[in-house]
């Protein structure tokens, strides 16, 4: 590989494409949640993390199935990104048809939609911390369709049945990454 994108190359980019709130905290969730997961399964976390910055940049600009994710591929694809990273940017999606067989796919499609529901969780509790939101809370919460009714319960399943890791533990994984950026996430330290 002649070039490796940094953290910085990678903000940039997501910065470039979008400047919506909610979606920049939730590549920043996704970010912390990715490298906890590297630290897990023995990646890099700084690729890790990229991939997660960077898996919705273009998503503000094509927030359609026919459009989200063809073109963040070309762009990447255009400015000489890695192919594995665009691979595995492109894979979160499952109309896009790529294989999840890598543990950073796995990983990403598993947070994915996780980092959106406990973000939910944190936002109804009495102090909004995330690090305070307990398992068992967000288990309740995801049997209830009424609550965050736009994220994918189906996708949960079948991340944390991808990755190889119980939900409790796929749960307070993600929830103690992003508890470590709470202040980025513009949600409170736990008291």
């Amino acid at each position: 590989m002649s070039w490796r994108p940094t953290r910085d190359d990678a903000w940039k980019l997501l910065t470039e494409f979008t400047d919506n709130p909610s979606l920049i905290k939730h590549a920043l969730a996704v970010e912390a949640a990715m490298r906890a997961y590297a630290a897990k399964f023995g990646g890099d976390p700084e690729v890790w993390g990229i991939i997660g910055l960077i898996h919705d940049f273009d998503y503000q600009q094509n927030p359609t199935a026919e459009t989200h994710l063809y073109a963040a591929k070309r762009i990447l694809t255009e400015r000489g990104w890695p192919d594995e990273w665009i691979d595995a940017v492109c894979s979160h999606a499952d109309y896009m048809g790529i294989p999840r067989d890598t543990p950073v796919k796995k990983a990403l499609f598993a947070v994915d939609e996780l980092c959106g529901f406990l973000t939910a969780c944190a936002l109804v509790r009495p102090d909004k911390a995330i690090a305070n939101v307990k398992v068992k809370s967000v288990k309740k919460k995801l049997k209830d369709k009424a609550f965050a009714r736009g994220v994918n319960r189906e996708d949960v399943r079948r991340g944390v049945e991808a990755l190889g890791v119980e939900l409790d533990e796929h749960i307070a994984t993600v929830r103690d990454a992003m508890a470590t950026i709470a202040a980025e996430l513009e949600l409170p330290p736990a008291e």
